[in-house]
């Protein structure tokens, strides 16, 4: 079928096919940076990275890997405090779900969602906010039909009518950026209806009173008219949310991929503060990771702030616990996130970088900019399992074993659930187990390190982390795996976080939660004349990511990537399906074929980031990031599009 000729739906098709990734078999040098990549030895290759690790440890940066194991996590982290002697390591964690983490650790002092996903099931009332988990999060979207048949009713709020809404009770449609004003709106209106668990916010928070002076101004009526919802529909969320006996709120990267992503955050716990729907079975705050291991990664202390075991490192206790385990002192401070480690390498001052598993020339926001910053290092070594466009730029590329099928060890989903996985085939050619790899690496810079395998590592990490200290592989293996915290191998905790909290006796009841004081902010790239779009963005169901693993396989429902307008604005514009057209932002532009999509309002369009290679969305987001996480503002882009056949403006 051409691109020309239309589909039995009678759409046009787009015919691109999705680049296919090489899979590394051995080791890669460049000789210099104007010679190709070259195949190597593995003895070669790592007297290369020795040597190009020598730039002084704040000049190091380590980025570590949320689809390999907890085990290699825990080594790459222990590899950049010890060999490398920096807290200059993070992950994607910072590209998607930072901001949940910050703001649940504001709350509650624990980064981790507060529900198991069986809960989901007996609850009475679901709000999936900024989530499209029926394409994002399949599996865990299984669990909440299960709800829904059970008679949960499911409120979406998203500022598309996506899949996951089709589902829903109500959809409420919010303007891109406008979360807290929505959030505030909710809130205003339980404390007004009387609906407030009075108990509960006496005995377990702090800032009520802040709070209720805060949202004041946000009545029903200017909430519509900020954020577009009726106001009818933000009664009724707020009116089920409350008088709920279980509710759930979840959310994604709707909420988290903005410039004050933490605190849109901060606003969706408030509501679950004013309602007490935290701390009990079937009542809690669920932030949907999307790869296998994103909240391993953190909790094996693959992030600049924290210790393995989410301890922090500026405190000396546990600073004191970690220099005796692993002979060598750390530092009373923290490191650069991925996002501060890519601004020193605009300054100068990061000069080596060490990538396990991540992608960042393509993920990460203003892509352009990215690649630039990685070409103006003086050393980058990538180990990954294929060629990504990050290992072409590379000096030394070290092929790894996939992590779900060629490694033993453990993962950690978005419950907290730490789950084995084991190896099912052998890796090919000359690939390594990361772990051995990066042993080897720390044994040529004098650090002899020797692990007998994955569960030698996993022991180690369980002598030093309490939350863990209870999950023997055996223990793991017989409950199919167990959620943290299990500081006993006597017994299993709740499967929710934060139960104390109801405790009658103030002692156990333990720190109490504050309300966040949290104000509307707008999206930074402001829509006007020029850039009259706001461009959101997000996945599609049939891929993953940057495409390099999914690419390589056929999905019938795969199109490639499109440009999605509205049929109204399809129409203004004066544009076919299937015709191309320039889209530009204020940092690139792109040629896309044009979809329409009646989830889609006036003004709104949409793109994912699976298709970098034939269509690179991220030449057009926006580098402004959230000041506490460091996530950057992929939600919220404004762009213009023009006709690729008149070279002019879209305009009728």
């Amino acid at each position: 079928m051409s691109q020309r000729d239309p589909d039995r739906s009678g759409r046009r098709r787009h015919a691109r096919d999705p680049k296919t990734y090489t899979r590394l078999t051995h080791p890669l040098v460049r000789d210099s940076r104007d010679e190709p990549l070259r195949r190597a030895s593995w003895d070669e290759a790592l007297k290369r990275t020795a040597r190009g690790l020598t730039a002084g440890r704040d000049a190091f940066g380590m980025f570590s890997c949320a689809r390999a194991t907890n085990e290699m996590n825990y080594v790459a982290q222990k590899f950049a405090r010890v060999v490398m002697g920096t807290h200059n390591v993070d992950s994607c964690n910072r590209t998607c779900h930072a901001p949940s983490v910050a703001g649940l650790s504001a709350a509650f002092g624990s980064g981790g969602g507060t529900s198991s996903y069986e809960e989901i099931e007996h609850s009475d009332v679901i709000v999936m906010w900024g989530s499209n988990a029926r394409f994002a999060h399949p599996i865990f979207f299984q669990h909440v039909l299960k709800g829904i048949r059970a008679g949960a009713r499911m409120y979406a709020v998203d500022p598309r009518r996506t899949s996951t809404a089709e589902w829903a009770e109500s959809w409420l449609g919010p303007n891109v950026g406008t979360d807290i004003p929505l959030a505030h709106a909710v809130g205003r209106e339980i404390i007004h209806a009387g609906l407030v668990n009075e108990a509960f916010v006496a005995r377990a928070t702090t800032g009520y009173e802040e709070y209720k002076a805060l949202v004041e101004p946000w009545t029903l009526s200017l909430a519509e008219k900020v954020t577009g919802v009726p106001a009818a529909a933000v009664r009724d969320l707020a009116h089920a949310y409350a008088r709920a006996e279980r509710a759930q709120l979840c959310w994604t990267l709707g909420i988290t991929e903005h410039h004050n992503g933490t605190d849109n955050v901060r606003a969706l716990i408030n509501l679950s503060l004013l309602t007490g729907h935290v701390g009990r079975y079937g009542s809690g705050l669920q932030p949907l990771r999307g790869q296998n291991n994103v909240q391993g990664g953190g909790d094996m202390g693959a992030i600049p702030n924290r210790l393995p075991g989410f301890q922090d490192v500026l405190d000396p206790a546990v600073r004191a616990k970690f220099e005796s385990a692993w002979d060598t002192v750390i530092q009373p401070r923290h490191g650069l996130t991925l996002t501060e480690m890519f601004e020193a390498m605009d300054e100068g001052t990061l000069r080596a970088v060490y990538c396990i598993g991540e992608n960042p020339a393509q993920s990460e926001a203003d892509s352009e900019q990215a690649v630039r910053r990685l070409r103006s290092l003086d050393f980058l070594v990538v180990q990954d399992i294929f060629l990504t466009k990050t290992a072409e730029l590379a000096d030394v590329v070290l092929p790894a074993t996939a992590g779900w099928a060629e490694t033993e060890g453990t993962t950690t989903n978005s419950e907290r659930r730490v789950q084995r996985v084991r190896r099912a085939v052998s890796p090919p050619g000359e690939a390594r187990e990361d772990i051995a790899i990066l042993c080897d690496l720390a044994t040529r810079l004098g650090h002899d390190w020797k692990y007998a395998d994955a569960e030698a590592v996993w022991n180690e990490l369980r002598s030093l982390s309490p939350d863990h200290h209870g999950m023997t592989y055996a223990r793991l293996e017989e409950h199919q795996g167990i959620q943290w915290p299990c500081p006993s191998g006597e017994r299993l905790e709740p499967t929710y976080l934060h139960g104390r909290l109801w405790a009658e006796d103030p002692t156990r009841r333990g720190p109490r939660a504050p309300f966040g004081l949290v104000r509307h902010d707008p999206p930074v790239d402001l829509t006007d004349e020029e850039y009259p779009i706001r461009l959101t963005t997000g996945r599609r169901l049939d891929s993953y990511n940057t495409g390099v693993q999914s690419g390589g396989y056929p999905s019938p429902l795969r199109r490639g990537e499109w440009l999605e307008l509205c049929p109204e604005d399809a129409e203004h514009y004066g544009v076919a399906v299937g015709e191309e057209v320039r889209v530009s932002s204020r940092r690139g532009s792109l040629v896309a074929p044009v979809r329409v999509d009646t989830a889609l309002r006036p003004g709104l369009a949409f793109m994912s980031f699976h298709f970098p290679d034939e269509v690179d969305t991220n030449q057009l987001t926006i580098e402004a990031n959230c000041p506490i996480a460091g996530t950057a503002e992929f939600k919220a882009s404004a762009i213009r599009i023009e006709k690729v056949s008149t070279g002019g403006p879209a305009l009728r």
